[in-house]
């Protein structure tokens, strides 16, 4: 199995960053891979509904180390690993997601995955870097 790993720059302090990405609430406005709707708290998990159908996601929880890692939980019930980092890069950001092609998921699959992450991280990157973006922490 295939594994690749997207990254993105922000021009935002790796503070601002961590603090807009791990919040939750803010996943449906740049991660519409994962999340098109708000997400709905269930337990210590996140039930969203997604274009694959309705997920759980659990978080992993707030760190001064910038990880953002959840396992996200398809409607098949199959699990999913998700590693993340916001890592500094001097008074920028770098975010790195890692995709795994999954076990059954055929090479166009995984391609298809791959883009809907990098699309994300620049929705994210776009987000965060307009002039209405929300402040430094």
């Amino acid at each position: 199995m295939a594994t690749e790993h997207i990254t993105v720059a922000i021009d935002r302090p790796v503070d601002a960053v961590y603090s807009y990405a791990s919040d939750p609430a803010h996943l449906p406005e740049w991660a519409a891979g994962l999340a098109s709707s708000p997400l709905r708290p269930a337990g210590t998990s996140w039930v969203a509904d997604s274009p694959m159908g309705e997920i759980t996601i659990d978080f992993v929880s707030p760190n001064p180390y910038g990880v953002l890692d959840h396992i996200v939980t398809l409607p098949s019930g199959e699990t999913v690993y998700n590693p993340m980092r916001v890592i500094a890069d001097g008074d920028r950001s770098e975010v790195v997601f890692t995709v795994r092609q999954r076990a059954g998921m055929t090479d166009s699959e995984f391609a298809t995955d791959i883009a809907a992450v990098r699309a994300d991280l620049e929705t994210l990157r776009a987000r965060l870097e307009r002039p209405d973006s929300p402040p430094p922490v």
